[in-house]
């Protein structure tokens, strides 16, 4: 998460911890909130981004990250931040801040007859694995520094249609202390974690299949509540539609007392391939 400040509104982020070809799009989500929150007074809080993906990454490549101030007002604060690999864009997003202020404050009761944190649940990383030799490739996302553990995985055999929701508990796997702004950002970091993957599944199809070329195209994501992003979070991912080659996914955080935390939908490109009869 640390940047290395170039000159005013310009940063440089570090290279991804995973290996593979394609930078992981939570790591643009953060990268890009944390440079706009360096532009922001220390009063302000992200509570929306919306952002799109416009070229895969290099995850040996370091970004640019350029911020414009595109407002400042009394209470609220927008920053549209561009991502660079070798001066190519990459990313772009608009992110808002706001100055926390009391408030009315609701949202449906929820409650999830599920197994907690510590019951023994298969990780997602076990999950990718077991579903060799079907994989085209390695699973680099091991390396990412986050924890999932699955309720549901899609176990039904391909051909299937899955359409309940993909239910995970989630944090980030290392310590970030009392910043709030830190965790806001590994929350964006986690959002992305597995959400587009699920659009195929009222298909009876997966994310891994070798004859899909799938990609994310964008991400908007709202907060909600403070976030404390190295607690277990219950991460809740649904399919809203599919139609023209494209896959809308949506998904909710909610922290150990049922309380929403953040909602987030992201749109994925899923096109079959020549392989594809």
């Amino acid at each position: 998460m640390e940047l290395k400040s170039l000159e005013e509104g310009s940063f440089v982020a570090p290279t991804a911890p995973e290996q593979g070809q394609r930078t992981f799009g939570g790591q643009f989500l953060a990268h890009t909130l944390r440079a706009a929150q360096s532009t922001v007074d220390d009063d302000r809080f992200v509570h929306s981004t919306h952002s799109y993906f416009l070229r895969p990454g290099d995850v040996n490549t370091s970004t640019e990250l350029v911020v414009e101030r595109v407002r400042d007002g009394r209470s609220f604060s927008t920053r549209e931040v561009t991502a660079y690999q070798d001066k190519v864009e990459m990313f772009r997003t608009v992110i808002s801040f706001h100055v926390p202020e009391p408030g009315l404050d609701w949202s449906p009761p929820t409650h999830f007859d599920v197994p907690g944190p510590e019951a023994e649940l298969i990780s997602y990383n076990e999950f990718w694995e077991s579903l060799s030799p079907n994989l085209s490739g390695p699973w680099y996302g091991r390396k990412r520094p986050m924890e999932i553990r699955y309720i549901n995985p899609p176990k039904l055999p391909e051909g299937k249609p899955i359409t309940e929701p993909q239910l995970m508990w989630i944090r980030l796997s290392e310590e970030l202390g009392h910043d709030r702004q830190l965790h806001e950002a590994a929350l964006a970091y986690l959002a992305d974690a597995t959400l587009v993957d699920h659009v195929l599944l009222p298909h009876g199809f997966r994310w891994q299949d070798e004859r899909l070329d799938g990609a994310s195209l964008d991400h908007s994501m709202w907060f909600h509540r403070e976030p404390t992003a190295d607690e277990w979070l219950l991460y809740e991912q649904r399919v809203e539609s599919t139609s023209g080659s494209r896959g809308l996914g949506s998904g909710r955080f909610f922290d150990r007392n049922g309380d929403l935390v953040a909602t987030c939908v992201q749109e994925g490109l899923m096109r079959w391939n020549s392989k594809h009869g």
